[in-house]
């Protein structure tokens, strides 16, 4: 059958088309993203304003009509935490589903870790053992860990790139305080979770999926996308803490010129490598790999896996 995931992101809304059946890979068809960056519209009592709002409904009404185009028999519409953590969250889910007809799930942060984890097991195997995950999206950061395809442990964090940057870092380049601020913030909330996973032991293999990831290790050496989907892509806990004091001055024009950033991650690039930095360090991680799948991924394993037997 073919399956389209609507990911209401707070960077973006991603339609991803995909070819599936169970017990088979999903095959994707059809890819398209629109900028949304809900967490730079936010009001100043943490509401999502009409102007995103409107932004949000005139996308996701364009994303069901190229669904239908693309000849997808079923639509899969989740929202995460850019939604989940709005003031008015109810009025937001109303309004796209009375405008569009689009009934958006909106996922917890745990399930979202959850089903991230899932994606991530599937693509990995049972031979890379206790996994442990780190998901950096626009709002929050997710770590889930574990050995079967349900995390033993999973949590989500208001850690968010896009979040950081809007309530943290408004200069540009940011002021010096301000990172540093930042930087014990993001450590802070990180080691109160430290001790949830501990318990488990020593993972066997790191992953880490989103763009924030994707980027950090584009700009330490790993492969462009151009090289395909199958090609090891790490990233270094060494690398990473020499590229966080140089991002840290430059401004978001300096940054979208390095390998790999593009223009709209490039002012949120430097609160994400400082959450990636932290996350890396308080959980003993000396080196990643980045997962080519993710929470898009794991959704659609999920339906898939829900499908009756044929």
């Amino acid at each position: 059958m073919r399956l389209g995931v609507l990911d209401v992101g707070s960077n973006t809304v991603h339609l991803l088309v995909v070819d599936a059946h169970p017990g088979a890979r999903p095959l994707p068809a059809h890819s398209h993203k629109a900028e949304l960056r809900l967490a730079e519209l936010l009001d100043a009592d943490g509401s999502i304003g009409d102007r995103g709002i409107e932004r949000l409904v005139t996308i996701t009404h364009d994303a069901v009509r190229t669904a239908e185009d693309k000849g997808c028999e079923e639509l899969l519409p989740f929202a995460t935490s850019a939604i989940r953590d709005a003031a008015n969250a109810d009025t937001v889910l109303k309004r796209v589903r009375d405008e569009t007809g689009v009934d958006l799930q909106v996922l917890s942060g745990p399930e979202e870790a959850r089903l991230t984890f899932l994606a991530a097991r599937r693509w990995y195997g049972w031979s890379s053992g206790k996994l442990l995950l780190l998901d950096i999206g626009g709002g929050s950061l997710e770590v889930a860990y574990g050995i079967d395809e349900e995390p033993d442990a999973a949590v989500s964090l208001p850690l968010g790139a896009g979040r950081l940057t809007a309530g943290w870092l408004p200069g540009d380049p940011p002021d010096a305080e301000d990172v540093r601020a930042l930087r014990r913030h993001v450590r802070a909330e990180i080691a109160r979770t430290v001790g949830e996973f501990a318990r488990f032991g020593k993972p066997d293999h790191v992953v880490a999926t989103s763009k924030t990831f994707k980027q950090l290790a584009r700009l330490a050496g790993a492969p462009g996308s151009g090289e395909g989907l199958y090609v090891q892509r790490g990233l270094s806990r060494t690398s990473l803490e020499e590229w966080v004091p140089k991002l840290s001055v430059m401004t978001a024009e300096q940054r979208c010129a390095l390998p790999g950033v593009s223009e709209g991650r490039s002012r949120q690039l430097l609160a994400g490598a400082l959450v990636a930095e932290g996350a890396m360090d308080l959980f003993g991680v000396e080196e990643l790999e980045v997962c080519p799948w993710a929470l898009r991924e794991g959704v659609i394993l999920r339906r898939l896996d829900h499908l009756p037997a044929a």
